[in-house]
């Protein structure tokens, strides 16, 4: 019954995401995706993370992560933990932790964050306040 003589299986090779054909990076997570060629109207939520590559129209609230890809465009207020833009985004960006601006990508808005990224090839017609804390973010109340 118990025989010492077992046949030990290989585990299954974990999968590999595809490269996409046009030569960009593929973006891997491990929360929500909003692909390319959906559009939303309204106000997005989500809890840790999630990559924006469609059109999304209204507001965007997280105390998460959330991806901007190259396909995106943003027409809205965006309030995360942090947010990472290579695409397009039409509205101002707060965020908790830090906010990066990927090469080639667009921003036409203002930006509160404690930490800046801005990379070459980067457009950003705004503002940026670049505060050491966030103390009106994600339950943080002043006494």
């Amino acid at each position: 019954m118990f025989s010492q003589n077992r046949k030990i299986e290989p585990a299954a090779p974990t999968p590999v995401p595809p490269i996409p054909r046009n030569g960009s990076t593929p973006l891997i997570s491990s929360g929500a995706i909003l692909s390319s060629g959906v559009s939303i109207t309204g106000s997005v939520k989500f809890k840790t993370e999630m990559v924006i590559d469609g059109n999304v129209e209204g507001s965007i609230d997280s105390a998460g992560r959330l991806t901007v890809g190259k396909n995106a465009h943003i027409r809205a207020e965006i309030s995360t933990r942090s947010v990472v833009v290579h695409g397009i985004v039409e509205g101002n960006i707060t965020a908790g932790e830090r906010c990066e601006l990927r090469s080639g990508c667009t921003l036409r808005g203002d930006i509160e964050a404690p930490q800046l990224v801005v990379n070459e090839d980067t457009t950003f017609i705004g503002s940026a306040k670049i505060a050491a804390t966030q103390d009106k973010l994600f339950g943080a109340q002043a006494a």
